[in-house]
């Protein structure tokens, strides 16, 4: 008999709320007139471009942290990414003391390497595309006893993304229909437990780039 029971509910996304409380900027909710007058519709953005390192990817990052144990924080975390989720595990490793090795894909830009790096972490460049720079990341995982942080298929990684959709329903109840990033799924997902559970007639659309979609379209 299968289950239903999902992985990540509404009390772990209240959880991760907690647990970010003063780490991480509860970022304004304001409406966009321009992007009202064009769309016909009221509109509102989220701005987690505010956050310290300007991305989302630290609700789930610092969420993860934080449930490492005293023996894993001393050990290390390892994780892949070539932009916002390296900076956001990177910055938040380094404010809790715990030593972060981040693996990006050689074709990583520069400036994403040195912003890495200077919240302290470790970078090492491999492989042409993020499968390999991943696999390299899962061999330094077992070889070093470090522990991966992914950038999305977390249910504690999910959870802390979905603080964003508690904050945005209750600076603007009246908020119908969320337009959400899809990417990895970590950000919709988390999203879309909190608002279904706060407000389940809320219509929830996941929004994906046309060229170079990691979804298919229903």
């Amino acid at each position: 008999m299968t289950s239903n029971a999902l992985p990540v509910t509404y009390e772990d996304v209240l959880a991760a709320a907690e647990n970010l409380k003063g780490a991480v900027i509860d970022t304004p909710c304001l409406l966009s007139r321009t992007l009202s007058q064009i769309t016909g519709a009221t509109v509102w953005l989220k701005f987690e471009n505010l956050q310290f390192t300007a991305a989302f990817k630290e609700r789930g990052a610092l969420n993860r942290l934080l449930a490492l144990t005293p023996e894993q924080r001393r050990r290390g975390v390892v994780a892949m990414s070539a932009g916002n989720h390296a900076q956001g595990v990177a910055y938040h490793a380094s404010r809790l003391g715990i030593p972060a090795t981040i693996v990006m894909p050689v074709s990583t830009p520069v400036i994403k390497v040195q912003q890495t790096e200077s919240h302290g972490a470790t970078v090492i460049l491999h492989g042409e595309k993020l499968e390999e720079a991943t696999e390299h990341a899962r061999r330094l995982e077992v070889e070093r006893g470090l522990t991966f942080v992914h950038p999305f298929d977390d249910p504690l990684v999910i959870a802390g993304q979905g603080t964003i959709a508690l904050e945005m329903l209750r600076d603007v109840p009246e908020i119908d229909c969320l337009c959400v990033p899809i990417g990895g799924g970590g950000l919709i997902s988390g999203m879309a437990v909190a608002a279904r559970a706060l407000k389940p007639s809320i219509e929830i659309v996941g929004v994906q780039a046309e060229l170079y979609p990691p979804w298919r379209p229903r």
